[in-house]
């Protein structure tokens, strides 16, 4: 499961013209699900969702976490995260999950985010959004959790 991690000023979805997720100071997440991906997975990307030290401290040191600044978690299922663009002029998305895995999958890390967390906002799986946002830094990682078994 792959997690391309945006520390925001604020970020919103938008499906058909309405508002369907806005957070202010947080992460914007784009969610790529992949071929192999379980719960395990989506556990230990949301963990390190919630625990990775990407806001600064009193000393402007990247020390905090977004628990720690109690920031907005805006989660946006993006099924072209897993392409392979290592050769040729167009992506391969092979090792994406079929859409009725990566829609399990993805709806599975917002339920427990949201568990997990006050302010949980996300986009609509298979519709065509419109990602706003304001990058803080910017500030972007790719967080990638592999299987197990791979």
């Amino acid at each position: 499961m792959i997690g391309l991690l945006q520390r925001v000023s604020e970020a919103s979805v938008t499906v058909d013209g309405e508002i369907v997720g806005r957070i202010d100071q947080g992460l914007m997440v784009l969610v790529g699900v992949e071929k192999g991906d379980s719960t395990n997975e989506a556990d230990r990307l949301l963990q390190r969702l919630l625990g990775y030290r990407v806001f600064a401290d009193e000393n402007d040191k990247m020390n905090l976490s977004l628990k720690d600044v109690q920031g907005g978690l805006l989660l946006v299922p993006q099924f072209t995260l897993p392409a392979d663009t290592r050769k040729g002029m167009r992506p391969s998305f092979s090792s994406a999950a079929p859409p009725e895995h990566g829609k399990q999958m993805f709806d599975y890390l917002l339920h427990q985010a949201q568990i997990s967390h006050e302010c949980v906002a996300s986009g609509r799986f298979g519709a065509d959004m419109k990602v706003a946002l304001i990058n803080d830094g910017p500030v972007t990682f790719w967080l990638q959790i592999k299987p197990a078994d791979s």
